[in-house]
């Protein structure tokens, strides 16, 4: 169940705007989601191979090029399609965890 969260909140942070590795990091971070990079490199990695992200390579002054990602027309599609399921699953679960 996690997993699949996970997958949802990471693109989440992308849906907003075109995104680094540290910032998605930062993000989960600030919404006390405890996600190391060991963890996030793969799921983007599948992501990328389903579809769902592309990225781009940018030059960094400070060290390595960096890769930025941005969800293609699948991923935003997947993206609305996974967060409408959620919002139904979180109300249906509020609905029960309410009953006395």
């Amino acid at each position: 169940m996690r997993k699949g969260v996970l997958e949802l909140c990471v693109l989440s942070v992308i849906s907003h705007k075109e995104v680094y590795t540290s910032d998605i990091l930062s993000s989960l971070t600030e919404a006390e989601l405890l996600v190391v990079e060991g963890t996030v490199y793969p799921l983007l990695t599948r992501l990328k191979n389903e579809r769902l992200l592309k990225y781009r390579w940018e030059e960094s002054t400070s060290g390595p090029p960096r890769k930025y990602y941005s969800l293609t027309a699948e991923g935003h599609s997947a993206y609305e399609k996974m967060r409408n399921n959620w919002e139904k699953l979180n109300q249906s679960v509020n609905r029960l965890l309410k009953k006395k």
